[in-house]
This record gives structure tokens, C-alpha cells and sequence, in this order.
């Protein structure tokens, strides 16, 4: 069973991946301390979107909700702390927090802190990711405050250098997108020959890396609502700097159409309290919101894109779609889970939806609050999301935190729409290596007072649960025999069959859930009618 998950998991890899792998692993390039390059003449450059300050003392910070010192050297390191806390310690994004002068001092002394206490090479903080959004955010501050000093200035060349030998090939996607960013970052900052090549390198790799990475829809192709945002402000800060270069025309001429795509994209994703929704890994408060993106936009004078209109958006390459009417918001997961040979940020969510009303959430999914143990298992299974269970087991073989096996596949889907309202019909494939090979069918149509999601389970005869996660303050009273329920203030639910309520979990953030409750409802052996009405 474990041979053949691995083979599942291994068989869609790229064999750059492979090898990128052992060479990343055998091949360790030593520190090169030469001296920093130069530094470019820049100017014009645009305040770029900030972060909340998570420094709460000269040696305490407060950080995705759990607190932590920093007041020793091998606290940069800490083993009982986790890598994800770890590794943004050592991203350094308190440096974007508009702070008091009092914290402006605290972040000046742990940048130095971090070049006395972190040598090169070693420890979380120079693994490449980390290392890539350092030198980033390194090189905005010190072109926010100015003259950041030679001990900073030739720690930001070493970083460069050590990352330019060390990228990320063996994971692909949003990593080595910041690696090369972080070198176009360096190799604008700085002049000279070596800063040419970090450019160089750079560019070249983010050329391939866009026009894989952002699709036809403008969605970011890990499919994660949270990093597609991440993507763009990266795309908004390459325009940034190379506006500040003068080479921005000559260097990245179609970055504005990118972003434009992107943002569009983003609009067709957000519910009507203005945050993403919470499809794959994705929570509030790790990627800028889509607000801050817009007004960053702006200071770029990028023109900003209208929001969505009422009917149906299909984002067909990223494989969501949106309907909408004047009341209601509701978004739909009727695609892959991933790209094939890089689905780590997947959930088994195949045919979940969110759902707004009245611009509240009703219907939500699971959302995302750790990358690490039995709480991230649960969190990526198909239980945690808004859609339906079949014999227990998850649509996708989602496994090792950021491993995925067997991957569910969208075998048919329909679009239409009438004067009465909008109609999304989609099966997938999912239980496919079940006796039977069952397959899961749901259509959903949406008028202007009321949502109808059917759900048919077809192939074998199996235990399958259809459950409807519930944002929070929705309280739900149930009567006849399970049949109909009131949820929250005007909200009517009635079910073709008895319904149960169970306690669930919403991640909205990362170290932080809240206790919320789930509808759930058989959807076999009979179909099951689930009616929403406001």
C-alpha cells in the first residue's frame, strides 16, 4: 500500500525534480565573502504593501498567533519551535511594518543581530525560500530608509550569491518564482558584472516560470487563493523596481498585462467581505489582501480592474467558477487540484463551494492553520471541505503534509444559464480505485433567493456524506425529523434527506481555529436535494 502511494505520488514528477533533488543535496556551494558589487542609482521607488508589526519588544515577537523571543542566538534555530514560525522569523517581513521610531530601531538591530548570529549557510535562515524573501525584503527596506550600512550591504552579496547556487529546481513552482525574484531584486540593487549575472539568472528563469506559472485565467497555477495573491504582489513589486531601474520597459514589458490577469483573476475569488476564499492551502493574513493589492496597483499607476458582474465567471485554465446574483456570492472548485508534478499546497476539496449571502459567508471550507502534523492531515481531507465524503476516504491521496497520491479528475462538466438563474453541473473521478469505481456528480443552480446543490453518487454501493461547513454566528436549529433547518437569520435549509449537525473547525489563520458546524446529510444510495433559501 505504501510502495504504490509512493509510486502514485512520484510518477507525474518532472526529472528535473529528481535530479534537482540529489544535486541540491550533494552539491553544497561554499560562502563566497567577497566584497559587495556597487550599488545602482534608483529612484521613483513606490511604497510597496506593508506588514503588520510583529515585534512587540526589542527581542519579542508575536507571529502567525503564537508568541516567541528572539533574545538569544540559538533562537534563530530553535528545534521545539515550528519550521513554518522558524522560517518566517527569518523572512524578515517586520521590516515592511510601519512602526514607531522605537521599532525602527528594534528591526535595524535585528538585521544585525542576524548577520552576527546566522553564518553562512547554515541553520533555516539560508535555506533558499527564506534566503530569497530576506533579500527581498532587505533591499525595500533599505531603499525605505537609505543607507543601510556596509555590514548590511555585504551581507545581502553573500546571500545573493550562495542563493544563485542554490535554487529550488527540485520543488518548481511559487519557491523558485522567489528565488528569481530575489536575484532580479539583487541584480538591480547592485551594478556591476556580478549583479548583471544575478539579473541575468533571474530574468531568465522568471521568463519560463510566468508563463507557466499564470495561467490563461490569470490564476496562479498551484491553484491556492492565498498564493496566487502572493504571485501577484510579486509581480507588482518587479514592476516596482524596474520602474526605479529606468529598465522596467526594456526589462519586463508585459508584467502589467500579467498583473492585470491576475488581479481579475483575484477579483473573481474574493467573497463580499473582501477575503479570499478558502480553497486548497489558503488563510487570511499570510498573502496582502486583495484591497492592498488594488492600492498598491494604484501607486503604480496600473488602472484598476472592475469587479466582477452578476451571472457566471468561469475561470475554465484554473478550473473555479463564480455566480453571482445581487444577494448571493457563491464559488466553485470544478477542476485539478493541482499542477500534476507539483500538487503540494492540494486539499481533497474536488466539488466544494463557498457561499455568500447578503455579504456574509454561509457555506465555507476548512481553510488552512498549520503545515505540520495530525491537524494538517485533517485539515487537507475531503471531510474538512464543503463537499462529499465517499466511503470515508479522501477524493485525492493527499498524504506527508505536501504529498498527494491518487488525484481526483474532473470527468464532465456543464455551464448554462437561463432568465430563472445559473446552473454548474461537474463530476469527478475521485473513487474511481474503489470496487464500482463510484464517481461523484454535483450540480448546483443558483437564483436570485436561493441555492439548490444536487448530489448523485453513482457506481458500488457505499457510505457517502455530504456535509455543508457553516461560518461562524450560524446557529442551526433543525425540525422536521432533519428534513429543514434554520441557519443563522433568514436562512432556510430543507434536505431531501435527514440532516445532522456535527461540531467542525475553520482555520482561518495560520496557529489560530475556530469551532464552527457542519450540516451533514447521506448522499447515497438516493440522490440528495439540499435547498438554500434567504
Amino acid at each position: 500500500m505504501k510502495l504504490g502511494r509512493f509510486l502514485r505520488t512520484v510518477a507525474p514528477l518532472k526529472p528535473i525534480q529528481i535530479f534537482g533533488r540529489l544535486r541540491f543535496r550533494l552539491r553544497r556551494p561554499a560562502p563566497d565573502f567577497a566584497p559587495a558589487p556597487p550599488l545602482r542609482r534608483l529612484g521613483g521607488w513606490q511604497p510597496p504593501i506593508t506588514r503588520r508589526d510583529v515585534l512587540t519588544g526589542p527581542t519579542s515577537l508575536f507571529m502567525l498567533n503564537q508568541a516567541g523571543e528572539i533574545a538569544r542566538a540559538d533562537q534563530w534555530n530553535d528545534p521545539g519551535r515550528d519550521k513554518l514560525w522558524l522560517y518566517n522569523l527569518h523572512y524578515f517581513d517586520c521590516l515592511a511594518a510601519p512602526g514607531a521610531a522605537e521599532s525602527k530601531g528594534w528591526r535595524r538591530d535585528l538585521v544585525h543581530r542576524w548577520i552576527a548570529e546566522n553564518p553562512a549557510g547554515t541553520g533555516n535562515g539560508w535555506e533558499p525560500y527564506p534566503t530569497s524573501l530576506r533579500i527581498v525584503n532587505w533591499i525595500k527596506w533599505a531603499l525605505a530608509e537609505g543607507a543601510p550600512g556596509d555590514a548590511v550591504l555585504h551581507s545581502l552579496a553573500v546571500q545573493a550569491r550562495w542563493l544563485a547556487g542554490r535554487l529550488e529546481w527540485h520543488l518548481l513552482g511559487n519557491h523558485l518564482f522567489a528565488n528569481a525574484k530575489a536575484l532580479v531584486f539583487a541584480g538591480l540593487f547592485f551594478d556591476g558584472d556580478e549583479a548583471e549575472r544575478w539579473l541575468s539568472l533571474g530574468l531568465s528563469i522568471l521568463g519560463n516560470e510566468l508563463a507557466e506559472q499564470v495561467l490563461d485565467d490569470g490564476g496562479h497555477f498551484e491553484l491556492s487563493p492565498m498564493y496566487h495573491a502572493i504571485i501577484c504582489e510579486d509581480v507588482l513589486d518587479l514592476i516596482n523596481i524596474g520602474a526605479a531601474s529606468g529598465l522596467g520597459e526594456a526589462l519586463f514589458p508585459a508584467l502589467p498585462d500579467t498583473a492585470r490577469a491576475m488581479r481579475r483573476w483575484l477579483a473573481a475569488m474574493i467573497h463580499p467581505d473582501g477575503e479570499i476564499a478558502l480553497f486548497n492551502d489558503a488563510a487570511f493574513g499570510i498573502a496582502p489582501s486583495p484591497i492592498e493589492i488594488e492600492n498598491y496597483a494604484a501607486r503604480l499607476g496600473l488602472p484598476p480592474v472592475p469587479p466582477p458582474a452578476n451571472g457566471v465567471t468561469h475561470l475554465a485554465a484554473t478550473g473555479y467558477a463564480r455566480l453571482q446574483t445581487d444577494r448571493a456570492v457563491l464559488i466553485l472548485d470544478v477542476g485539478a487540484i493541482g499542477p500534476s508534478y507539483l500538487p503540494g499546497h492540494a486539499h481533497a476539496d474536488t466539488l466544494s463551494f463557498e457561499l455568500s449571502v447578503d455579504g456574509r459567508r454561509v457555506v465555507v471550507n476548512g481553510g488552512t492553520s498549520t503545515y505540520a502534523g495530525p491537524d494538517r492531515a485533517s485539515e487537507r481531507g475531503t471531510a474538512a471541505h464543503s463537499t462529499v465524503e465517499v466511503a470515508g476516504q479522501d477524493s485525492s491521496e493527499v498524504w506527508a503534509s505536501f504529498r498527494v497520491g491518487r488525484r481526483a479528475r474532473i470527468a464532465s462538466l456543464d455551464i448554462a444559464g437561463d432568465a430563472g438563474g445559473f446552473e454548474v453541473t461537474a463530476s469527478h473521478d475521485g473513487y474511481r480505485h474503489l470496487p464500482g469505481a463510484p464517481a461523484h456528480q454535483r450540480s448546483w443552480r443558483l437564483e436570485e433567493r436561493a441555492l439548490t446543490v444536487t448530489d448523485r453518487v453513482t457506481g458500488g454501493r457505499y457510505d457517502a456524506i455530504a456535509r455543508f461547513h457553516l461560518a461562524p454566528d450560524r446557529p442551526i436549529a433543525l425540525d422536521l425529523g432533519g428534513l429543514s433547518a434554520r441557519v443563522g437569520q433568514g436562512v432556510h435549509w430543507t434536505s431531501s434527506a435527514p440532516m445532522a449537525v456535527a461540531p467542525s473547525r475553520w482555520a482561518t489563520q495560520f496557529g489560530r481555529v475556530e469551532e464552527i458546524a457542519a450540516i451533514c446529510a447521506p448522499a447515497a444510495p438516493a440522490p440528495l436535494v439540499t435547498r438554500i433559501e434567504w
